[in-house]
């Protein structure tokens, strides 16, 4: 990626997840195509405004899906967009359900996250330097406070709160992992592309807000999870998310100081 003035004048971010491959939510004015360190980006990432903000967007699975979970690129995907100047991101993601209170069609923004992936590149910290990041909490708090006013207005059925646990993939959870997640773990939510997306986006002090779409009970509900009723949710999911961005972004303020995300690198490196 070559140095043009679109590096560091872009605020915010879109990494569109399942069902969400294409923008059209803001105006497009450029789509580029960046040459990172660590080898390609998911897809082209589209440019465009939003009022007088300036907005990127890449879809995390490449568009038209072509991407598993654990083949995504992620730390290309953030890499690029920190040269470009991003400062906040907003990841919505299609996710299971663990508990009963959190049904299909639900929105949740979790707080925290289990981590149960096994062979991803979790870091840009591998090499001559060494950096042991904070994630106590996860997720920027100023960001997760504006989006729950926001969908509160709305008046979508939502959770404010919960614990995603992330695995690998891309096949689905036995009935007794399932089961583990939920009664020994007591994760609310489980998905496949969190991590290391949200690690990344800290160790880049750039602010993460995960937007969580539920589109079935996972196993441990006695109910074997299909692709087909996945999608069928999904496909309602998909608008309902798209609205909550349209809302949000037009309230993320410009400065960052209810939150300490900026500063995430501060004694972090030994």
């Amino acid at each position: 990626m070559n140095k043009n003035k679109d590096w560091n004048s872009v605020e915010i971010a879109i990494i569109g997840g399942t069902g969400i491959y294409d923008n059209n939510l803001f105006r497009e004015e450029r789509v580029i195509t960046p040459h990172t360190p660590y080898g390609s980006t998911s897809d082209s990432i589209v440019i465009g405004n939003w009022g007088d903000k300036k907005i990127a967007f890449i879809p995390r699975h490449g568009k038209g899906h072509k991407i598993p979970p654990h083949k995504i690129n992620y730390r290309a995907n953030i890499w690029a967009l920190k040269q470009l100047g991003v400062k906040r991101i907003i990841a919505p993601s299609a996710v299971g359900s663990l508990n009963y209170d959190y049904k299909p069609g639900d929105i949740m923004l979790p707080d925290q996250f289990i981590d149960f992936t096994k062979n991803r590149k979790y870091t840009f910290f591998d090499g001559s330097q060494v950096c042991h990041i904070s994630m106590a909490d996860p997720f920027c708090i100023n960001l997760r406070n504006i989006a729950i006013k926001c969908i509160n207005d709305i008046g979508y059925q939502f959770h404010k709160k919960g614990t995603y646990i992330c695995i690998e993939g891309p096949r689905f959870s036995t009935r007794s992992e399932s089961k583990i997640f939920r009664d020994v773990f007591h994760a609310d939510i489980i998905g496949m592309t969190l991590i290391p997306e949200c690690i990344l986006s800290r160790e880049s002090e750039i602010c993460y807000l995960s937007i969580s779409a539920i589109t079935d009970y996972d196993v441990w509900a006695e109910q074997p999870v299909s692709s087909k009723e996945i999608i069928e949710t999904l496909h309602k999911n998909v608008e309902i998310t798209k609205t909550i961005i349209s809302k949000l972004i037009p309230l993320i303020p410009d400065d960052r100081t209810n939150c300490d995300c900026s500063s995430a690198l501060e004694n972090a490196s030994i």
